[in-house]
């Protein structure tokens, strides 16, 4: 052993009990001190890994994390299951591994297990249940949705046609926080029970959510009285898209704070259809197509009996006339029409033309504008910079209002027949600039988890420094002290010193011992509480 180490153990020695007891309690603090700081420090910060669970998925969880040795802890109130935020995201894979959470519905796994002599009745009520989870699961996919709830009514087939029934499905949906679905999230509902279910049509599918409002009506062909969610949105569209015209054209000529533009649009969403049939009067002869011509000659008269040569050639067939159809001719070896002595001729002619008719189906488009309204205002508190650099407002002349107004005309597609107005109008502004402050540096999330961390690791640095000064110093101070005659350590705390002739810092132990005896003929009160406080230790 070294020097100090036998000074420091004849030190130990000479002390008290309640003096040892007091440094090993100093020491011991010091070293829970040092431990409790870096338990402190190595504590993770939790973070959510699953919220509202139910009672079965969170009983598996809390198992697979215990076999995975990942630390976890509840919220207030057990709402929501925390685990380190290192091990957040490597903990929801593995649990999605084993499938957890299963979000309480019952899928097709329920199949798996089919216990031995099952009756066809229960292994169809097992099937529709796993259906209605499996759908259940689907629609909770969706983001607005938190949990869903899914009854199919699935009838027996019968093999008589009157008797049969459609199969129909009731969807009960609770949405997240402050979230609503759209008529388009609906429609995808609907139509992905009816598409699962054999023969089940998207009318006969029920979506309520939470609030028991009936949010398939529009789509099973309830159709409500006015504009729907779509036209709506179709209208806003349609005034935006107007808007953003005006704007393209004007801001890089009068600047981003200098206009505004609205559009009020009168959009008709009524389908029509038309079917129109015209004839027009028969046009000339010449330009008219015929669909039948007939004519019909009549002769009366002496002469008219039968003559000619007898014999082969009077029973042969008539060559083919060569002459027009109208052109009267006398009959074959007859002369001319006086030598036959007519009395009476008669001739009629019938020619049917086609009728000209037109038949046109017309089919008017849905959401056609009928009347545009455009309201635009211009600031009038134009700055312009001169050559020099200084800037100054100028009003618009009358030639700069016209451009603007023929601008603003041209965007919308004006028309006048149709009904649409325009009013462009020049004011002054008022000065809305708000002045955004910045947000002080220790308002700022990252500096405040700065500073917690930085208060965090003070309170352990001064808990430290405070059981060093007050416990462990006064300890090894009193430890190293010089040994006083009666066997002890001096104790110099309580006992004046005398400017003149008390000097603590003397080299040997006669100067000591006489400094002590003209401290007691001085100073007899001081002396006589010392020697008394050495009797009562």
């Amino acid at each position: 052993m070294t020097e100090a180490q036998n000074i420091a153990g004849n030190r130990l020695s000479q002390l008290t009990l309640q003096q040892k007891l007091g440094f090993g309690v100093g020491l011991a603090a010091l070293f829970a001190l040092i431990a409790g700081a870096w338990l402190w420090s190595q504590t993770p910060d939790y973070r959510i890994l699953y919220s509202n669970l139910s009672d079965r998925d969170g009983g598996a969880i809390i198992e697979s994390l215990q076999q995975m040795n990942i630390p976890y802890k509840f919220a207030e109130g057990g709402g929501a299951l925390l685990v380190a935020s290192n091990q957040v995201h490597e903990a929801r894979l593995k649990l999605a591994s084993q499938g957890l959470p299963k979000g309480g519905n019952v899928g097709f796994e329920l199949m798996e297990n089919q216990r031995f002599g099952i009756t066809q009745f229960a292994e169809q009520v097992n099937y529709q249940r796993a259906l209605e989870g499996e759908l259940a699961r689907s629609v909770e996919s969706i983001g607005a949705v938190a949990a869903a709830r899914v009854h199919l009514a699935i009838p027996k087939p019968s093999v008589f046609v009157k008797e049969q029934q459609k199969p129909s499905a009731s969807v009960v949906l609770s949405l997240q926080g402050g979230r609503i679905l759209d008529s388009a999230q609906v429609s995808a509902i609907i139509h992905l029970i009816s598409s699962s279910v054999p023969e089940m049509s998207a009318k006969n599918v029920t979506v309520v959510d939470q609030n028991g409002t009936l949010l398939s009506s529009d789509h099973n062909g309830n159709t409500n009285e006015g504009l729907d969610a779509n036209q709506l949105k179709y209208v806003q569209q349609i005034e935006q898209s107007y808007i953003k015209r005006i704007e393209a054209l004007l801001i890089p000529m009068l600047g981003q704070t200098n206009i505004r533009a609205q559009v009020s649009a009168d959009i008709d969403f009524s389908r029509t259809e038309q079917t129109s049939e015209s004839y027009k009067p028969n046009q000339p002869p010449n330009e008219s197509a015929v669909r039948s011509q007939q004519v019909s000659e009549t002769l009366n008269g002496k002469g008219l009996a039968a003559s000619g040569v007898p014999g082969a050639l009077t029973n042969q067939p008539p060559v083919p006339a060569t002459a027009p159809i109208v052109a009267t001719s006398p009959a074959v070896g007859v002369g001319p029409a006086d030598d036959l002595n007519v009395s009476n001729l008669q001739k009629e002619s019938t020619i049917n033309y086609e009728v000209d008719r037109t038949i046109r189906h017309t089919v008017l488009p849905v959401g056609s504008i009928k009347r545009l309204s455009v309201a635009v205002v211009v600031n009038s508190n134009r700055k312009v910079t001169d050559a020099k650099g200084k800037t100054s407002l100028r009003p618009f002349t009358d030639d700069e209002k016209e451009q603007i107004n023929n601008l603003v005309r041209d965007a919308v597609g004006f028309d006048q027949n149709r009904g649409d107005s325009l009013n462009v109008q020049v004011a002054s502004f008022a000065d809305t600039t708000e002045t955004i402050e910045e947000t002080p540096i220790w308002k700022q999330p990252d500096m405040i988890e700065l500073l917690k961390e930085l208060l965090k690791y003070g309170l352990i640095a001064a808990a430290m420094l405070f059981v060093i000064l007050r416990v462990i110093k006064p300890a090894f101070e009193t430890l190293l002290s010089p040994p006083s005659e009666t066997g002890g350590f001096s104790a110099a705390a309580p006992l004046a010193e005398p400017e003149a002739t008390y000097t603590p810092t003397a080299p040997n132990f006669e100067h000591s011992l006489q400094t002590a005896k003209q401290l007691a003929q001085q100073e007899p009160k001081i002396v006589a509480s010392v020697i008394k406080e050495w009797v009562n230790q």
